[in-house]
């Protein structure tokens, strides 16, 4: 697994990319804003100290491509993973509503203590996932095929 870098996340291969240093979390940032995800996708598995979330992503890195080509938008399953994360705690949205479609906007780090932190996954609608975590180990990877956006439309706050 190569560490982020944005100029990798282009073509048709699907994304495996790692982020162990803020920078490298702002290009798994950039590459999930605006995907979608119901509530019942987010996992922790607190024996593994792993959270993890299958979102539906637009995919930033094929949008000049597909304008240029005249083609639909995509959008593509991921599963966004963190590990050594020691606790989670939500807010603004039901978590026991598994339906309820979320929109994840930004990921975000804050340093602590002797390489770990905390990992804030802000959400549309004033909602976030905080993970408290050993060290920064994030994954974004991709796990199906790229599927036509079904608003057909870039997501309206991004540029």
């Amino acid at each position: 697994m190569a560490d982020a870098r944005f100029e990798d996340a282009g073509g048709e291969a699907p994304l495996y990319l790692g982020a162990e240093t803020p920078e490298d979390l702002g290009v798994i940032s950039a590459l999930v804003q605006d995907a979608v995800l119901p509530a019942g996708e987010m996992r922790w598995l607190p024996r593994k100290r792993r959270f993890a979330l299958l979102l539906n992503r637009f995919r930033w890195e094929d949008r000049e491509a597909a304008e240029r080509e005249r083609r639909p938008y995509e959008r593509v399953q991921s599963v966004l993973a963190v590990d050594g994360v020691l606790w989670v705690r939500t807010q603004g949205f039901d978590r026991s509503d598994a339906d309820l479609v979320l929109s994840l906007l930004s990921v975000e780090f804050e340093p602590g203590a002797d390489g770990g932190g905390r990992i804030l996954l802000v959400l549309a609608g004033d909602g976030a996932v905080a993970l408290e975590v050993e060290a920064l180990e994030v994954v974004l990877r991709d796990v199906t095929r790229p599927y036509a956006a079904p608003s057909g439309r870039v997501p309206d706050h991004r540029d």
